[in-house]
């Protein structure tokens, strides 16, 4: 049985998810005391719930401790199952993290599997299905892993209500991976979203963004959808030859358009200044990739708490070897089979 602090390091939910998507993998069980001890609401809430209800499900998995507001969780893993599945956050939590939990598990199954999952999908503490799509996925199928995923409506807080669909393979090979330049800038588009929102809302948003980042009107759109609850969410992708970086900004009751532009504005600029090909959050969710197949290497903007958290769990479950090495051009990462 590993024991887990989940005080530790980020002390948030990052580890308790990182946690379970090990322990379905490598059959280990785990018991983890002081869960987001740290938080203003510690303990288990319902996002993290369905994370342990799809990991548990999956896997056929004793479970104890799985209520809300539980800070300590025992989970002892079955062999998975690959299937077809739904799951159900019931609010605005994030489904882009559910779907990272039970990830791994299902594409190392024996079998295809699908997967429901509804909830939020643009959430101002989580990666958007943008960013999942566009900058997390094509990572996963360069080391060999068959993923396929779609939204089905946005789920923006605080009502929820979005769905995304995943089609994995399984029995993935993974090859080993490496990226230490963005090569040439490809393509940029910027993607106003909107939902029972004023179109003028979108317009006024796209035009601070495209004078603060000199775009084109051509790499400018307006996406109009239905939704449970209003929402707006500017998104940017950046295509580069060797990587996508996805920045987002979200609207909300009482923010002037003009503000969530800045915001988008502020973050992009971050990235563009910078010269390594992986963005902060992107690097937070390639550690497990990378230890669970044959390794690799990345160059990042920066080494977070989140990843840094993820470099000393990993090793209580895997025999990985985790170098992190801060340079000015950001954070060079090493994922080493020991």
């Amino acid at each position: 049985m590993i024991e887990i602090d989940g005080a530790k390091g980020e002390g948030g939910g990052q580890i308790l998810r990182s946690s379970l998507s090990l322990s379905l993998v490598t059959g280990k069980p785990f018991r983890m005391v002081k869960i987001r001890a740290g938080r203003s609401r510690p303990g288990l809430l319902r996002q993290h719930l369905v994370c342990v209800e799809a990991a548990a499900q999956i896997s056929g998995a004793s479970v104890e401790g799985a209520e809300l507001g539980s800070s300590t969780l025992g989970f002892h893993p079955g062999p998975v199952r690959p299937g077809n599945y739904e799951f159900a956050i019931g609010s605005a939590g994030s489904t882009v993290l559910v779907l990272q939990t039970v990830l791994p598990a299902l594409w190392s199954a024996a079998g295809p599997s699908r997967l429901g999952v509804s909830g939020g999908t643009h959430n101002p503490m989580a990666p958007t299905f943008e960013h999942f799509q566009a900058a997390f996925l094509p990572v996963l199928r360069a080391l060999g892993i068959e993923v396929q995923a779609r939204l089905v409506r946005p789920g923006f807080f605080p009502a929820g209500g979005g769905e995304i669909r995943l089609e994995v393979a399984g029995s993935a090979r993974l090859r080993p991976w490496a990226c230490r330049e963005r090569g040439p800038l490809l393509r940029r588009m910027a993607n106003a979203l909107i939902a029972h929102v004023p179109r003028s809302v979108a317009e006024r948003e796209l035009r601070r963004l495209q004078g603060g980042l000199q775009l084109q009107a051509e790499e400018l759109q307006i996406s109009t959808c239905d939704s449970a609850g209003p929402g707006n969410a500017l998104v940017l992708a950046l295509e580069y030859e060797s990587t996508t970086e996805v920045v987002s900004a979200f609207g909300s009751k009482g923010k002037r358009a003009e503000d969530v532009a800045d915001d988008l504005v502020n973050e992009a600029r971050i990235w563009l200044e910078a010269s390594a090909p992986i963005g902060e959050h992107l690097a937070d969710q390639l550690l497990l990739p990378l230890a669970l197949g044959k390794g690799g290497e990345f160059v990042a903007v920066r080494a977070s708490e989140h990843l840094r958290t993820n470099a000393e769990l990993i090793p209580l479950f895997l025999p990985a070897d985790i170098r992190i090495e801060t340079r000015g051009c950001g954070a060079q990462i090493r994922v080493l089979q020991s």
